[in-house]
C-alpha cells in the first residue's frame, strides 16, 4: 500500500478539504459565516494545499514510498485552488475599485 492512504483507498491529501468549524462567536445574528471568517479559512485551506503539495514533492524526489501519480495530483489541485484564490482576489479588487469611482 503506498505511503498516505487510508483503508478507504483514498488519498487525504486528495481529498476536498472539510467545511471549516463553526464556532460559537464567529457568526453573525442568522447563524451564517461572516465573510472575513469564510476568506480567512479559505486562504488556510489554499495553504494547506499547498503544503501537502510541497511535502508530496518532497517525499518523492527523496526516494519515499509515493505514488508519482499522487503527487502530481496533489500539485494541479493545490495550483488549481491558488488560481481560484487569485480570481477571488482580482474580482475583489475590481468590486473595489468600482465602488471607489461610485459619486456621492
Amino acid at each position: 500500500m503506498a505511503h498516505g492512504i487510508n483503508p478507504s483507498g483514498i488519498n487525504p491529501a486528495l481529498r476536498l478539504p472539510p467545511l471549516p468549524a463553526q464556532a460559537d462567536g464567529a457568526h453573525a445574528a442568522d447563524g451564517a459565516t461572516s465573510f472575513k471568517d469564510m476568506l480567512i479559512d479559505s486562504i488556510q485551506q489554499v495553504n494547506s494545499m499547498q503544503q501537502d503539495a510541497d511535502r508530496a514533492v518532497e517525499t518523492l524526489m527523496t526516494g519515499g514510498d509515493i505514488n508519482p501519480a499522487e503527487v502530481l495530483t496533489a500539485v494541479q489541485k493545490a495550483d488549481m485552488a491558488f488560481r481560484m484564490m487569485l480570481q477571488m482576489r482580482n474580482k475583489l479588487v475590481a468590486a473595489y475599485q468600482e465602488v471607489q469611482q461610485i459619486r456621492v
